[in-house]
């Protein structure tokens, strides 16, 4: 076997190799004898059928099977021989396979990138500070009590947090738009669900009024052809129902899987769980910050290969998501691509941190992430007990715990500033940068 390789980018790689025909026609030879000793064709007994005949029947077929396997196997020996890290599966393309000739093909392939870390301190990075106040508890516990909530229909005039049925439809300068119209749309006011300035103008309107309202959509609207534009809007209130809260006792602390005792107790379980929100909210916005700033400071060349693969990912996720009722196919690459980039030049430059810095997985972090996601389940014991018992689970944790290590030894060498936000600010933040 003989190899040339050719740079012809700083990623694309040309790989030339050459087998001698003699190997070819060697194993042409063998796979057509295993041919002959167990094919079967009319007029011949089992193993007794000429060389001459299978080679005129299956002679190409098994020469196109044979340079295939050669191509697959001289190009993993050449990658080996090489020492070259492919980012993914080549293009193998046969230049010379004609019988009795050596056999020559060129593969195509990319490397993983070469990766010069910028400079960390040049990387700022605004860690958020939060504290769950008692009024931060009340108002999750009435959104709690919202979610068990039963609606009784109300003839008065409507406030926040009623549930109202409308007909409503829009108009610019007289011309009705596209999705601008609907009718037994339930609206919940205050929920901010329709653009700004439309469930404040109906505030007060009573069941069975008809009501006009004016208001302009935002200049960030996702609709091109509508942003910034002023729209008048018909609307006719058929139903005002208010939300009838459920009773804070043993039954709807259940719901939720808390066994409580009294609301005091309650109340103490339900700031545990936005304690953990909290902190995974910040350590969302962190990892964020921390992905931007190397991102910024850090050039990364992305092989195609990988982009592909992480696009397909994200499609087949977008899939589970629907239900399964959208076919792979239909969802187009081109939606994913920033995303899918984004994500592999974040593994790229997560594994040069790990590599330049020799970061180890910390065993003691992987048994306190394990310790923490247990607490959350009814019997935490079997759940360390399962992740102890499954390799391939831990695993996963300790890349999750190895990533967390990346964030921490970036943070160690960056910018860092804290800001004192709200509760809900830093999770709505750390949301805001989920995926």
């Amino acid at each position: 076997m003989q190899v040339s390789v050719e740079t012809t980018s700083n990623i694309e790689r040309h790989m030339t190799i050459s087998v001698p025909a003699q190997e070819i026609d060697q194993a042409v030879q063998k796979r057509l004898q295993e041919t002959a000793r167990t094919v079967r064709l009319n007029g011949f007994r089992p193993g007794k059928v000429p060389m001459s005949v299978v080679k005129r029947r299956f002679g190409d077929s098994v020469r196109q099977e044979i340079v295939g396997d050669i191509m697959r196997d001289n190009y993993i020996k050449a990658l080996q021989e090489q020492d070259i890290n492919p980012a993914g599966w080549p293009k193998l393309e046969p230049k010379t396979m004609e019988a009795g000739k050596d056999l020559e093909f060129v593969a195509i392939f990319e490397v993983l990138p070469e990766i010069v870390l910028g400079d960390l301190s040049k990387i700022s990075i605004e860690k958020l500070t939060s504290e769950i106040t008692d009024k931060d508890i009340d108002t999750m516990v009435d959104n709690l009590r919202r979610q068990q909530a039963t609606m009784k229909s109300v003839k008065r005039k409507s406030k926040n947090k009623d549930v109202l049925t409308i007909d409503f439809k829009g108009s610019i300068d007289g011309e009705e738009f596209e999705g601008g119209a609907a009718e037994g749309h339930k609206l919940t006011l205050g929920s901010d669900q329709m653009i700004p300035g439309f469930e404040k103008a109906i505030v007060g309107g009573k069941a069975g009024e008809e009501l006009e309202i004016e208001v302009t959509f935002p200049e960030d609207y996702h609709n091109e052809d509508l942003k910034g534009k002023p729209a008048k809007f018909d609307i006719k209130i058929h139903e005002v129902e208010e939300p009838q809260l459920p009773e804070l006792n043993a039954e709807f602390f259940t719901k939720f899987g808390i066994e409580a005792e009294d609301e005091a107790a309650f109340r103490e379980e339900v700031k545990k769980n936005m304690e953990r929100e909290l902190k995974q909210a910040v350590a969302n916005k962190v990892k964020n910050d921390v992905v931007d700033g190397l991102l910024e400071t850090t050039e990364v060349d992305i092989p195609s290969t990988l982009a592909d693969q992480e696009i397909d990912r994200l499609r087949q996720d977008a899939v589970k998501r629907f239900g399964g009722q959208v076919d792979f196919q239909q969802l187009p690459k081109e939606i994913f691509q920033e995303q899918a980039e984004r994500r592999v030049k974040t593994g790229l430059l997560f594994q040069e941190v790990v590599k330049v810095n020799d970061l180890k997985v910390d065993p003691a972090k992987v048994d306190e992430k394990i310790q923490e996601i247990a607490s959350t389940y009814e019997q935490p014991d079997e759940v360390i007990a399962h992740f102890s018992g499954n390799p391939e689970q831990k695993s996963q944790i300790e890349s999750s715990v190895l990533e967390d290590q990346v964030v921490d030894y970036v943070l160690s060498q960056a910018q860092v500033t804290d800001k004192k936000v709200k509760y809900e600010e830093a999770i709505q933040a750390g949301q805001a940068q989920q995926g």
